[in-house]
């Protein structure tokens, strides 16, 4: 391994390993971080109960009916923060620490949901652009490091780069994505406001519960970028 840190070629392989360290665990603390500020987040609003008793589920259902989408199903789902919209059928699936629940946190993670379903209803633009992208996401993610390994290893260029290239959808799905979650959770406080769901005093915790969930969106767009940096460091390889 030595020949990798000496003279012009080698300097370059040492620094360009470093750096695809260094890429990697800041990722990983970025990461961390923001799943563990969502966590305690929601864990904090969960203890305190709505003073109009509604559940996360009923928050939905209302909000849903508020917005002429009363066909969107709602559904249980296993897990902890696992809710999620399915545009495909039409479903709100709520998570057993959401869907029973009479907390700000779990009324709040609901709307949010909702939001996502009235978003499809009235045609928002970047969830349709982010729709279309996740045909190409999905290649990008099962083949981008193929691509870029096997261009290194053989000394193609060209497939290297192709493999960055198709990291970058991910990238640019991730970036897309960072409108549709704040428009979603802020269709969920209006609603939350206007259907009087929760108190004003109520919708302020909602709202942390709410960025701290979109911060975890941009802490993935940015460990994306970061990958995406180190593919293309990776890649150079392959053009020496």
């Amino acid at each position: 391994m030595l020949p990798l840190y000496f003279g012009g070629m080698g300097m370059y392989y040492g620094w360009a390993t470093t750096s695809s360290i260094i890429i990697m665990v800041v990722s990983l603390i970025i990461t961390i971080i923001a799943q563990i500020n969502v966590k305690t987040t929601f864990a904090k609003y969960s203890k305190i109960k709505s003073h109009r008793g509604m559940t996360g589920r009923d928050a939905a259902e209302q909000i849903l009916r508020y917005n002429g989408c009363s066909y969107v199903r709602l559904e249980s789902i296993q897990g902890n923060l696992t809710d999620h919209y399915d545009p495909r059928s039409e479903v709100i699936r709520l998570s057993s620490s959401t869907e029973n629940i009479d907390s700000i946190a779990a009324i709040g993670v609901a709307a949010h949901e909702a939001g996502h379903a009235v978003q499809y209803k009235e045609g928002y633009f970047p969830i349709k652009m982010r729709s279309a992208l996740i045909p190409i996401c999905n290649i990008g993610s099962q083949f981008s490091w193929i691509a870029v390994i096997l261009g290194v290893a053989f000394s193609w260029p060209v497939l290297a780069y192709v493999g960055v290239l198709l990291f970058a959808f991910a990238v640019i799905f991730q970036l897309i994505t960072l409108p549709v979650e704040f428009n979603a959770s802020s269709r969920a406080i209006k609603a939350l406001d206007e259907s009087n769901i929760l108190t004003n005093e109520e919708i302020k915790g909602a709202k942390k519960v709410l960025t701290a969930a979109a911060l975890t969106y941009v802490a993935a767009l940015a460990t994306s970028i970061l990958q995406l940096i180190r593919l293309l460091l990776i890649a150079r390889r392959s053009n020496n």
